[in-house]
């Protein structure tokens, strides 16, 4: 875990690696600092030489400069490498989750994900910093500390040696019980973070219902949990505070007591009894620091454990990286395709699908509300994979190609129109970033959204914010229908992509495609019987399986559910 989590350090592997030499370095010089105001005691100043005080003291001064040279530079590394280490874990986790299969992203949740970006990662990066500098600066100095301690006065070493495993055995426990906690803890951040993601993505509606109290009422749900979760985790961290502090004052008491006692019975001298001191102050200081990490480390071990299940996921959809097959056309064979998404032969979504679609045909899609359209189109770029049998596109099986190479031939409005922050030209070059202002228009005219975009004070420069809130749902959709066309793709899927546009558009964004289109493979996805009553074919789904295909005529005569579906709307009209 922790390997996978370091090898983000890229670049900055130079400076984790040198924040514990400078950090050694410091340490030596502050060892040597006590021992040295030893010397001025019992020698200096018992035989009242000056020189020799002038000259220990300015030799003092040199190191502790030197010592804090070293102290500022492994300052800088550490914190040069921890940001270094962050910016490389969300990168990779950020590349991981583009990689996602849609089944991979159903798997997570995207407050879950954006968790795991922010507060994990943060977590992750205060642990690392401890990790190379108190965790690399408190075992040399406890181990340095101790060497020159035992070396002073044995005997009255014992009192630390002996608190040591004391706080071994009490951090352990903390440990032990802290870690879950902590887990707990983090999953009450996504649901928050869940729960505020939802109230801004949905605030119009939140208004419009009136809603406002009971999503109040929700989030302080949310935030209540998470707080009783922190108080729950840090209960038992803090006990670590009280638990350190204790051991320090008996081992300063014990020490003055019994230390006193040897210098008044001549077996230190009180030079040596100050620089021990010094060096107990070293250790229990060495102690806290470990203790602070330690505590540290308890609390981001849930943190890297989530960021590293992103890393480990599997992806759902494996890439043909070496292919370099090509799509000939936007012909589409289903062969026996079955699919769920729970991945399991009891529970298909759809099941033994099987029909031809010609290269440049028109082909509209109709079924109820769960009849799997979606589900059926979604196959086709491979946003999932298929369970049984096979789809081939072009003359080849999907997984033959590479990835970026189908998607790119197979262009998806998708029945949620998503828009990015940024301008409409901007989000129109989405589908070809090298298209002229010629093309762009074209395109926009054939989605019958050139004159609205026109009539806007900044035109095809409007900022369109954050999801495109400054447009309607029709021009939205017209937008993306734009962005698809853009693509000059083989094939074109139109999932339900014109619902919030008049019929009279809807006919003419048709009519366009008949004009310009005739090498496109369309496939439209539609509620509306006149969306798709002049296509090539119409498919007719029920419950996940084709319960006819033909034209229109051909399906009023045919197909009962297609017939109830143009007389209820017919009467609508009339």
């Amino acid at each position: 875990m922790i390997k996978k989590i370091l090898s983000c350090l890229g670049k900055y592997k130079k400076y984790a690696l040198l924040t514990p030499l400078m950090i050694i370095g410091e340490v030596i010089l502050e060892v040597f600092i006590p021992f040295l105001m030893a010397k001025i005691i019992d020698v200096g100043i018992t035989n009242s030489d000056v020189a020799y005080i002038a000259k220990i003291g300015a030799l003092m001064i040199l190191m502790a400069l030197v010592s804090l040279v070293f102290g500022a530079l492994s300052g800088r590394f550490a914190s040069l490498a921890s940001t270094g280490l962050a910016a490389g874990i969300r990168q990779k986790l950020f590349n991981k989750v583009q990689d996602f299969s849609f089944a991979n992203v159903d798997k997570f949740s995207t407050a879950s994900i954006i968790t795991r970006l922010t507060t994990d990662v943060t977590n992750t990066q205060t642990a690392f910093m401890m990790t190379i500098r108190m965790l690399v600066r408190a075992p040399i100095m406890l181990t340095s500390a101790t060497i020159m301690a035992v070396s002073i006065n044995a005997k009255l070493s014992i009192v630390f040696l002996v608190a040591i495993p004391f706080l071994g055995a009490a951090l352990g426990f903390i440990s032990i019980k802290a870690f879950p906690r902590f887990q707990s803890m983090l999953d009450k951040y996504d649901s928050m973070n869940s729960s505020v993601q939802e109230n801004l993505v949905a605030i119009r509606v939140v208004k419009a219902f009136v809603r406002k109290d009971y999503e109040n009422e929700k989030f302080e749900d949310a935030a209540d949990a998470l707080m009783d979760a922190q108080v729950k985790a840090e209960k038992i961290v803090i006990t670590n505070m009280p638990i350190m502090m204790f051991t320090m004052y008996s081992c300063t008491i014990l020490i003055a007591w019994f230390g006193g006692n040897f210098v008044i019975t001549g077996q230190m001298q009180t030079g040596e009894l100050f620089s021990f001191i010094s060096y107990i102050s070293h250790i229990l200081m060495s102690l806290m620091m470990i203790s602070f990490a330690f505590i540290g480390i308890v609390m981001s071990r849930a943190s890297i454990k989530r960021i590293v299940e992103i890393f480990d996921e599997e992806i759902d959809i494996k890439n043909n990286e070496e292919s370099e097959v090509k799509v000939n056309d936007g012909s589409i064979v289903f062969d026996n395709v079955s699919f769920s998404y729970a991945r399991k032969n009891d529970n298909l979504t759809l099941s033994n699908v099987n029909f031809k679609i010609n290269s440049g045909e028109t082909v509209g899609i109709i079924g109820g509300t769960g009849s799997a359209k979606t589900t059926l189109v979604q196959l086709i770029p491979r946003l999932y994979d298929v369970m049984d049998g096979r789809i081939i596109v072009g003359g080849h099986d999907v997984r033959d190609y590479h990835l970026d190479t189908l998607r790119n031939d197979v262009a998806m409005v998708l029945q949620k129109n998503v828009l990015f922050s940024g301008t409409i030209k901007e989000n129109l070059k989405w589908g070809n970033e090298n298209a002229t202002d010629k093309e762009i228009i074209n395109v926009c005219k054939a989605a019958q959204a050139h004159d609205f975009i026109s009539s806007m004070p900044d035109g095809y420069e409007t900022d369109l914010g954050q999801g495109g809130v400054n447009v309607s749902g029709g021009q939205k959709q017209r937008i993306c229908i734009a962005r698809a066309l853009l693509k000059n793709p083989k094939i074109l899927i139109l999932d339900d992509s014109t619902s919030a546009v008049d019929t009279a558009t809807d006919s003419r964004i048709r009519q366009a495609f008949k004009e310009n289109l005739n090498s496109t493979t369309t496939i439209i996805i539609a509620q509306r019987i006149t969306s798709v009553s002049e296509a090539d074919k119409i498919i007719v789904l029920n419950d996940g399986q084709i319960d006819g295909i033909g034209t229109h005529e051909e399906l009023l005569k045919t197909n009962k559910i297609y017939r109830e579906v143009y007389e209820s709307q017919q009467k609508v009209v009339a």
